[in-house]
Parts: structure tokens; sequence; C-alpha cells
């Protein structure tokens, strides 16, 4: 299987926790790609997701120049999930009514889910009052206030009451907290169902798959020809120059370019390295 047919894009709004989200995808051997709010519909569709998240972010749907996107993205069939900003924005853009909330949530919170959504399937959670309830993080000013037509509520909290939604027809998801923090009780099996049962992903991304995709891919591209490399001593140019090697061999010809700012010792060290393990052709 392509590794890359089962992927995710994930629209930054800003948020201090995009990189985890994606962190937290590539855990469940599922590939992903975090692009720009701002990336026109067109590649999106171009992009051939199996799903989209839209990320949280700081800003307010209200501040003038706030992110935006086009309505036209809930129009392509794709599922959907909003995390924080996220969600605000899919209920506004979609017609529901967000407003500021009367206190300001930043930290641990408590919230009744609905254990039949898709979204919240299977999870740990606790008993309370005849509801299932969930520990989550929460950093947030601003809540939704009226779901959109067609949606429902599936979590809400004492300060919150919409504090999950889903138009499970649709498949478009929005969630106030942040599932991908470990302060969240179940948040990676909250994004597992996102993948797995709402977009349908099959597991199938891990880093030796994409060793073996990426040498697959440099070998088809260079054919028999003759490659130069140029090795700074960093992490990048190493590892981009270990992979051609693995693809090419001794096709792959390595320019050691010692710039003078590694530490003592460290660009004899580079290039004994690659020399000795890896038996490339290094000139420096």
């Amino acid at each position: 299987m392509n590794i890359h047919s089962q992927k995710i894009i994930i629209l930054d709004f800003g948020s201090q926790y995009t990189q985890l989200i994606a962190r937290r995808i590539r855990e469940a051997k599922v590939y992903c790609e975090i692009h720009p709010y701002y990336r026109e519909t067109e590649f999106i569709t171009a992009f051939n997701a199996k799903g989209i998240i839209l990320s949280g972010g700081p800003s307010s749907v209200y501040d003038k120049g706030a992110p935006m996107i086009l309505k036209s993205i809930f129009d392509l069939g794709v599922p959907i999930l909003g995390i924080c900003y996220g969600m605000q924005l899919t209920a506004r853009l979609l017609g529901g009514r967000v407003g500021r909330s009367k206190r300001r949530e930043y930290g641990p919170a408590m919230i009744s889910v609905d254990s039949t959504s898709a979204l919240f399937k299977d999870l740990a959670t606790d008993r309370k009052n005849g509801q299932d309830v969930l520990n989550v993080w929460m950093s947030h000013g601003d809540r939704v206030e009226t779901l959109p037509d067609r949606f429902k509520s599936i979590a809400e909290s004492d300060n919150t009451r919409f504090v999950a939604m889903e138009d499970s027809r649709r498949r478009i998801y929005g969630v106030q907290f942040h599932p991908e923090v470990v302060h969240t009780h179940e948040g990676s099996k909250i994004l597992r169902n996102f993948l797995f049962r709402i977009c349908g992903c099959v597991p199938s991304w891990t880093m030796k798959s994409f060793v073996e995709t990426a040498v697959d891919g440099i070998r088809e591209k260079v054919g028999g020809a003759k490659v130069v490399c140029g090795i700074s001593g960093g992490v990048d140019s190493a590892v981009a120059a270990a992979l051609v090697h693995r693809a090419i061999g001794d096709n792959l010809a390595c320019i050691f370019v010692d710039n003078g700012v590694l530490r003592k010792n460290e660009a004899d060290k580079v290039e004994s390295t690659l020399k000795k393990s890896f038996n490339m052709n290094i000139d420096r």
C-alpha cells in the first residue's frame, strides 16, 4: 500500500499544539501534513486527504483579520474535525453563534460525553450521575452558544453547554478541548476514532515504511544517473545523503563542506562515521 494514500491534512490557525496534533496522528501510523489555514479549496481537493483537521489558535472568530477559511471546504464530502478555534470557526461559518465565555477556561475540566457518538466510542470514561465523564484540557475564551442546523451536542460541561458537536451525516465534528495533549484523558483514542471510525484510514505509515518509500522514489527518479550531494555536518544533510546512498550506492558523490562552526573534532567524526559505517564516497 502507498503510505501516502492514507493521509490527513491539518490546517493551522496558529495553535501552540499544531505540531502535537501531527505527532499524535503519526503515532497512530497515519501520514499527515500541516498546511496554513489559507490553502485554497482546490489545493485541499487535490491533496486528496481522508480527513481534515482544523487546529486551534489564539484568535477570536470576531477579531479583525481573524484567520478564516472558505465555507466551501465543508462541501467537499471529506470528514472534518475542528479543535477549539477550529470548532468555533466551523460553527460560525455553518450558521451557528459564537460568543464570549463568562469565564475563560484554561486548564483541566470535566465534561460529560455522548458515548454513542463515533468520536467518543469505546473510551475509558468514568460514570458520574448516570453520565459518562472525561477529564480534558481546555484553553478558550470564546464558546459556541448556538449550534448550526443539523448539528447536535455530544459533550457538555458545567461552564460550556456545547463542548463538542457533530453532524454525523456530513461527518463534521468539533471539540472545544484539546485531545492532542496528554492532560486530556483518552485524547489519543478520540483522535484515533476520528482517523479510523470516521475517516476510514488504514494505519500504514511508519518510519520504516517512510524510508522504504523514500528510497524507492529516489531510485526511480535518479535511474542510472550520478548525484552530487553537499554535506554540512548537520542532521538534515547527513540523513538526506544516507537515504540517497541507500538508493543509488556509489553513484552518489558527497562533498563535505566544513564551514568552521561545528564543535571541536565534530567534522572528523561526521566524516569518519559516514565513510566507515555507510561506505559513502566523501570529499572534504
